[in-house]
């Protein structure tokens, strides 16, 4: 038979765990809704990148390649390094 004071900490842990339970779920849809943001931000970087790119190979195609090398010769740098 259990005790009053058992039972009183009984229903305490039970309460405890289920709004631990609570936290987490709400924590993990927070995460989500964050993490499909930052995808889709990151898409929206991509598009507007590629459009800049192929924009700047039809008008300067010199200037783009000698970026292109040198952000390759920093690549590089900071690999060796």
């Amino acid at each position: 038979m259990a005790t009053t004071s058992q039972q009183d900490t009984h229903n305490t842990v039970k309460d405890l765990t289920g709004q631990a339970k609570a936290a987490i779920d709400s924590t993990a849809d927070t995460v989500h809704d964050a993490a499909r943001e930052a995808r889709r931000h990151v898409g929206a970087v991509g598009g507007n990148f590629n459009t800049a790119l192929d924009k700047s190979l039809k008008n300067q195609p010199y200037t783009t390649l000698v970026m292109a090398g040198l952000v390759g010769l920093v690549v590089g740098a900071l690999w060796k390094s």
